[in-house]
């Protein structure tokens, strides 16, 4: 579906209520939403809050979907307790926190929000890496402070000739590449499988490590990648080495990554995810060697329009053919 017809579709169900509940199912809202990217999402269907299903046995057997974001988890047990849903549409990229074998035992189908948000999330890492290099947020309070009268700001490190290594050379990754090109650093990669690319491929994680002076983390979230940075990699990375991390929290062992960081086996990090969110009374917000974002990969204005109106095209394509425009199961 086109933009322009999807635009159609909206402004139809937007004059006509009665259709857009008669049309397509009401879907229960899981997570929290940006009040534009709500707005999207009302215009088309009748939204049910989850707190709001109680017990009423008529509304729970009438929703046919669920919109969730990515760091939100569908489990099994809310499946089961939704009879007639068939698909789970979530507004993001990541589908880690989704019971995603279960889905498939029930027919029930997935979809996310690839590729327009590849360039928001890169741009981003980029951002928190030259960030962490040249101490940013510690210079803004140097001047704030008035303490720039007194001294001058200690000196930072430049990201040319940095040794980068990425993590999970997908879509995310490549676009990552592009902006790091152009500031003259060397790129290597770690995966399973060697890709058709320009730059060194490692399939050991600690040897990629051992060879560069930056860690960007970009691969999936899940089981396969749960706890991928641990001791061994961060003691291999050396007392020079920054992470950086848009990917999962899950993908590095927080308590080794607060050992590491207090104990000078890593220089710093950069962290846009974490193991548990929002973050709690973690180490990891009195280090000063450390600079966080509250998971802002996707977080723009226009970026947030573009997953909101692939999540519909999802919706809208499976209610109508029964196809999915971007399923994952």
């Amino acid at each position: 579906m086109m933009e322009h017809e999807l635009a159609e579709e909206r402004q139809a169900a937007a004059n006509s209520p009665e259709d857009r509940g008669g049309r397509f199912p009401p879907l229960l809202k899981v997570g929290v939403f940006p009040e534009s990217v709500e707005a999207q999402f009302r215009s088309m269907f009748t939204l049910i809050e989850e707190d709001a299903l109680q017990n009423d046995l008529a509304q729970v057997a009438a929703i046919g979907g669920i919109v969730t974001r990515s760091n939100y988890r569908i489990p099994a047990e809310l499946m089961d307790r939704l009879p007639g849903l068939r698909i789970v549409a979530t507004n993001g990229v990541g589908y880690d926190g989704i019971a995603l074998d279960h889905a498939r035992a029930k027919n029930i189908v997935v979809t996310n929000t690839p590729d327009v948000l590849n360039k928001a999330v890169a741009e981003l890492a980029v951002g928190m890496l030259l960030a962490l290099l040249r101490r940013l947020p510690a210079a803004d309070g140097f001047v704030r402070t008035g303490a720039w009268q007194a001294s001058p700001f200690p000196l930072g490190a430049s990201l040319a000739g940095k040794r980068v290594g990425i993590v999970g050379l997908g879509r995310i990754g490549k676009e990552i590449v592009q902006r790091l090109a152009p500031f003259e650093v060397d790129l290597s990669y770690f995966g399973r499988t060697r890709q058709d690319v320009p730059w060194r491929h490692f399939d050991s994680l600690p040897a990629l490590a051992r060879d560069v002076d930056v860690l960007i983390l970009s691969c999936p979230g899940g089981e396969a990648t749960r706890h991928l940075v641990d001791a061994t990699v961060l003691q291999a990375l050396g007392s020079d080495g920054l992470v950086v991390n848009v990917a999962r929290g899950s993908v590095i062992k927080e308590a080794d990554l607060c050992h590491a960081l207090v104990n000078g086996i890593i220089q710093g990090a950069a962290l846009d995810v974490f193991e548990n969110e929002p973050l709690g009374e973690s180490p990891l917000r009195r280090m000063p060697n450390v600079i966080l974002a509250p998971h802002i990969g996707s977080a723009t204005h226009e970026t947030r329009r573009l997953m909101a109106e692939l999540a519909i095209r999802n919706l809208v394509s499976f209610f109508t053919t029964g196809r999915a425009v971007t399923p994952v199961a």
